[in-house]
């Protein structure tokens, strides 16, 4: 498409020809799934997907929801406002999940005498897989036979599912008030709301949020406003977007601006903190980055901090990203998560994969343009280091699983049933980068790759597309390297970077990071060393080197564990004591090593760190390596004393590591990668081992065993909301009763399957520029709403219990995204 589409239409993705792949396993299977040349909508078959997306154009969905924190619940009603697009389909299938129970649903076609009033539809809900179920809604003959626009309204409730967290006021960081949030990534947030899950598919939506007083809401939307009699939050996004990235926050929080364009939200307690590590910078980042690709297409860029209990780093949820407060504690790695955050506003939210499969077009991009931004702001050397640190473990990770691993691949063909979180591994970020690399190289000069990508965003903004897309627009885009063949150059073929298994078939120079690579390369020798002479180690001072010096010499060393008692003694002595002031990205490195060497002096340091921290991406991998050991006892006695503190999902996944596992055993091979597998499937791929922390699961499921490899964002001073421009008319709310809402009767008997269960010192400080504004908090409204009765019943079956995740064999965090939707 020469313009994106309007704001108020809908994208789906604008697919091209595919480039052939021959020899490729799945290439027959995968190519049947793109779309013919010149296709005007794309007839992409989605695997994750239950719905009918390609029947049906979206044009629009409003959301009026009332939040319970009490009975931890989202009722309200969704609206659609949708277009046949196929003739002849009487059934509307949406995706949903066993955990999100439907009351009712009517229809309604605005301009038509004979469906001018709601009119009552029958559904049933059917079994897809363990992340979700197919919503089947029979449609009236007059929406069939007329083919034009019309209006499904669903009244439901959201429980305790795969996308909603609800935290205690224990699990905050203020510990005064609870906090709810969701996280949509990849296929969970159909268990938020029905909805077409699928990346292909995106749409403007607005949305109504009503809250007990003191709750502030924030979502991923352009315009917001708070009406203060009502206590309801109203919020639009004017831009189509797809429903992962559909997102909601809603607890104790307060903003500092921190540029015309952007603010910091947080709890009271962590605002300060987050003003002062920021600062000026956001603003910084994001005129780096329009400089480099292009006006910012978002409007608002906003922060918020969630507490330790986040389950990942980051989501780049469009206008308001979602991080972790942890994150804090390091400002190197603070500046590269809330750029790489950035980047995505360009790559992954303005133009999207189209499925699941094409991850790396947002993951691999959004890192590429992340150290293009760094390289600007803060020199090639230190972005060198911190790509250094990263292909090192993508590097480790293939020693591990071998060449010839089918998690390897950039563009993964999978069977229905698997869950694409699972398949958002270090591939997915790091192979994807060295493949956009490898193209600025073709290129010969990075300003003219620049310019390309500022044509794609320009080309495909708000739409959805497939590698082919992007492959096709760049041989255009350079005839003359067209012209040369240069997707056919052996042993270099595009087809082969994205079929292909293995490393990287290019990876940039990084020689500009030798200046803060080489101290890191000699301190590891020294310590190889019998006896590393004093003198020779206090010229290579720890206390001087950045956060990412300090991971990357981390890494090294875990990677020869389990360390000499001896060798244990000499590091404990010279670094235990700095180690322990730095970031938890740094201090999890150095207490694997302590539980993988089994070095008693320094357990008490892993007991803290557990006590403090109550993240999953910080705990489970040392849970696991103390479990794989002889210190499961310390594992048990740790997880008994803190579990008040962890969150439910969590609090699962650690019971079935500790008390499901086999028999300790000696730890299994070092290696710092970030993502855990899945377990094996018959036909799909060889079982690999678990690598980092097993996904958290909805109350009251069994954990999963670990699938192919898994890894892995307005405010009410926004400008005043505006009278939305689409036909949907929103019913009225229904009147208030008993918060307690009874599992609703449908009319079709159906059974469904519910989910298994350092500061930089050589970085600039920020300055801040702006003062702080507080919002006022809203009243206390009734948080409940009545009980629709419906005439069908689901009789979800649990699953059995499945076998525990073997030991970790991963460092720390490297990826902003893991599996949490399981």
């Amino acid at each position: 498409m020469a313009d994106p589409h309007p704001p108020t239409s809908t994208s789906l993705c604008c697919c091209r020809k595919p480039l052939p792949v021959p020899g490729r396993p799945g290439a027959d299977a995968a190519r049947a799934r793109r779309p013919h040349p010149g296709s005007a909508r794309c007839p992409l078959v989605d695997v994750a997907s239950a719905s009918n997306f390609q029947s049906f154009q979206l044009n629009h969905f409003h959301l009026d929801l009332r939040l319970n924190f009490t009975l931890k619940e989202m009722t309200g009603w969704l609206v659609l406002d949708l277009v046949p697009i196929q003739p002849g389909i009487d059934t509307l299938v949406l995706d949903t999940h066993p955990s999100l129970l439907i009351h009712s649903i009517d229809c309604k076609m605005p301009g038509s005498t004979q469906l001018d009033r709601p009119v009552s539809l029958t559904y049933r809900v059917d079994p897809f897989t363990d992340y979700g179920s197919s919503l089947n809604i029979s449609l009236p003959g007059v929406v069939v036979q007329r083919a034009k626009g019309f209006q499904i309204t669903l009244r439901f409730t959201t429980t305790d599912g795969p996308a909603t967290w609800w935290l205690d006021a224990p699990l905050t960081c203020g510990q005064s008030q609870p906090l709810v949030f969701t996280l949509g990534h990849s296929v969970s947030n159909r268990s938020f709301f029905p909805c077409f899950d699928t990346p292909a598919v995106k749409s403007t939506y607005s949305a109504t949020v009503r809250v007990p007083e003191g709750v502030m809401v924030l979502m991923s939307a352009t315009r917001s406003s708070y009406s203060k009699p009502d206590r309801v939050f109203h919020f639009s996004m004017q831009y189509p977007v797809p429903a992962y990235l559909v997102a909601l926050v809603a607890g104790e929080l307060k903003h500092v601006d921190v540029g015309p364009r952007s603010r910091v939200w947080a709890e009271p307690c962590l605002l300060s903190c987050a003003l002062n590590k920021l600062g000026g910078s956001v603003e910084r980042w994001l005129a780096v980055a329009e400089d480099l690709f292009g006006p910012y297409p978002w409007g608002r860029y906003d922060i918020v901090f969630l507490p330790p209990s986040f389950p990942i780093v980051a989501m780049e949820n469009p206008c308001l990203t979602f991080i972790i407060s942890s994150i804090l504690e390091s400002r190197d790695f603070l500046l590269i998560d809330v750029i790489h955050e950035i980047s995505h506003g360009w790559f992954g939210n303005a133009v999207t994969n189209a499925t699941w499969e094409d991850m790396w077009l947002s993951e691999g991009l959004a890192t590429y343009a992340q150290r293009r931004i760094t390289t600007l702001a803060y020199g090639e050397a230190f972005t060198c280091l911190e790509t250094r640190f990263r292909l090192d473990a993508l590097h480790r990770q293939l020693r591990l699983l071998g060449d010839d691993s089918p998690v390897s691949k950039l563009q993964v063909t999978f069977e229905p049933g698997v869950n694409p979180s699972t398949l958002m591994n270090l591939f997915t970020y790091e192979k994807g980068f060295c493949f956009a690399s490898y193209l600025c190289k073709l290129c010969g000069d990075v300003s003219r790759f620049d310019a390309f990508l500022r044509a794609y965003i320009s080309q495909f903004k708000f739409s959805s597309v497939v590698a082919e897309d992007l492959i096709e627009l760049f041989l255009d885009f350079f005839p003359a390297l067209k012209e040369e063949g240069v997707a056919h150059r052996e042993g270099l073929e595009f087809d082969r970077w994205l079929g292909g298994l293995g490393a990287p078939l290019y990876e940039p120079d990084l020689s500009a990071g030798a200046v803060l690579t080489r101290p890191v390369h000699q301190l590891c020798d020294l310590w190889a060393a019998p006896a590393p002479a004093p003198d020779a180690l206090a010229a290579l001072d720890l206390s001087t080197w950045t956060s990412f010096q300090t991971v990357l010499f981390l890494d090294h060393m875990l990677d020869r564990c389990p360390l000499p008692h001896e060798v244990m003694e000499g590091l404990s002595g010279a670094y235990s004591r700095l180690l322990a002031s730095q970031s938890a990205e740094v201090q999890i490195r150095w207490l694997q090593m302590i539980v993988r060497s089994n070095y008693p002096p320094e357990i008490p340091a892993v007991r803290s760190f557990l006590h403090k921290h109550t993240s999953r991406m910080y705990t489970v991998p040392l849970y696991e390596d103390l479990v794989a050991g002889v210190m499961k006892c310390i594992a048990m006695e740790t997880y008994s004393q803190t579990q008040g503190r962890l969150h439910p999902n969590l609090r699962r996944s650690l019971q079935q590591i500790i008390f499901q596992s086999p028999n300790p055993a000696p730890s299994p091979p070092p290696n710092p990668s970030p993502f855990p597998f899945p377990p094996s499937n018959p036909g799909h791929s060889p079982h690999l081992p678990h690598s980092y922390p097993s996904p958290p699961l909805p109350p009251s499921q069994p954990a999963p065993s670990p699938l192919l490899a898994s890894n892995p964002r307005p405010s009410s001073p926004h400008p005043p909301l505006e009278p939305n421009t689409s036909s949907f008319s929103p019913p009225p709310p229904p009147p208030q009763s008993n918060p307690s809402l009874p599992t609703p009767q449908t009319n079709r008997s159906t059974s469904s399957t519910p989910s298994p269960p350092q500061t930089n010192p050589s970085l600039p400080t920020p300055q801040t520029n702006s003062s702080t504004s507080s919002t006022p908090s809203p009243p206390q409204s009734n948080p409940s709403l009545p009980t629709p009765q419906t005439n069908s019943s689901t009789s979800p079956t649990p699953s059995p219990p499945l076998p525990p995740p073997p030991a970790s064999t991963t460092a720390a965090l490297i990826l902003w995204k893991v599996d949490v939707s399981a």
